[in-house]
């Protein structure tokens, strides 16, 4: 009698990250494509290419997966941001930051649709609402930084409230995400860069 051979093959290992990584990917493609709204569990699993059970052995739920792109996002930005403030100092380097944060072409337009919805979910999970602040206090120390060289080279006085300017500086970046999710015309280029000079201006060295 012929011997019956078994197959015996290990399944492929999953690399649980990689995994996670692949689904974020999916999500921000889908994003980019059509919305947050076409990004449903079913449609993510079909770009990804896996089995719509197989989101739930990596991830919590869809807002868990919403919190993962959000935090893709931000490490991608703050790399962005140090790559261009390197060799900067003062007003220099505060327009860099600014010009990394706010939307200004098609990725970080992008982008700024998956940090609006990830807004909407901070009134029910306070881990999210701790997220946004750990972003708001590194970035917010960031531009005071550069806020308080600019006062020691003399391009903002001397008195300049530089911890409430970095505040209000913050403040426009998330209203002109916003903004640009809108499609508001106060998102575009030039009233950005009014917006950002005005707050400024008021406190502009004589130098």
């Amino acid at each position: 009698m012929p011997r019956v051979r078994h197959d015996r093959r290990v399944p492929k290992r999953v690399d649980p990250a990689e995994r996670r990584a692949l689904i974020v990917d999916a999500y921000l493609r889908i994003v980019a494509r059509g919305g947050v709204a076409a990004a449903t569990s079913r449609a993510i699993a079909e770009e990804a290419g896996i089995a719509a059970g197989a989101l739930w052995h990596h991830f919590d739920g869809l807002d868990d997966v919403v919190r993962a792109a959000f935090e893709r996002v931000y490490r991608e930005s703050d790399a962005r941001i140090r790559a261009s403030v390197d060799g900067y100092r003062g007003l220099a380097a505060v327009h860099a930051m600014i010009g990394e944060i706010v939307p200004h072409d098609a990725q970080t337009r992008h982008e700024a649709t998956v940090v609006v919805s990830f807004w909407g979910l901070l009134p029910a999970h306070e881990s999210f609402r701790e997220l946004t602040r750990r972003v708001e206090h590194e970035w917010g120390a960031g531009l005071t930084r550069h806020l308080d060289e600019a006062v020691a080279d003399g391009d903002l006085v001397a008195d300049t409230p530089v911890r409430a300017l970095a505040d209000a500086l913050l403040a426009v970046c998330d209203a002109l995400q916003l903004r640009e999710v809108q499609a508001s015309d106060s998102g575009k280029a030039r009233r950005r860069t009014e917006l950002v000079e005005q707050l400024l201006a008021a406190w502009a060295g004589g130098r």
